[in-house]
Parts: C-alpha cells; structure tokens; sequence
C-alpha cells in the first residue's frame, strides 16, 4: 500500500486501500498499524484535518479493529 507522508508530531505517513476498506498508519517512531472495516470519509477526514494526531485519536483510534504490521 503506498502512503503519503504528513506533517505531524506523531504520524509519519498515511495509506488507505478503498478495496478493503484498510487504513495504514506508519508512526514517527518506525512502528506501522493497519485499521480495518475504515470507510473512505475517515480517510478524507484524517488527510484533511489540521492536526492528523488530533484527527486519529478522536476517530480511529480505539474505533477501528487494528493489527501491527
């Protein structure tokens, strides 16, 4: 899956499979997680907020099932 990088204090890069609805976060620290069932809009959603951080902890975080890559 190809991610784009983004400008942020915790996210290193975002991804996001529309086939299978799975959202691929990779962490500044190196660690990289994949949320399945995420629909489209939570995707625009976290890519359009002004804090990617922020936007993930209110939306995805501990909502979508998640495994480490």
């Amino acid at each position: 899956m190809e991610r784009k990088a983004v400008s942020s204090s915790n996210i290193r890069s975002i991804g996001y499979d529309s086939d299978s609805s799975v959202l691929e976060i990779e962490f500044n620290d190196g660690s990289l997680y994949q949320y399945s069932n995420v629909p489209q809009s939570e995707y625009d959603g976290i890519m359009g907020a002004t804090s990617h951080g922020t936007y993930f902890n209110a939306h995805i975080k501990r909502v979508y099932p998640f495994a480490k890559v």
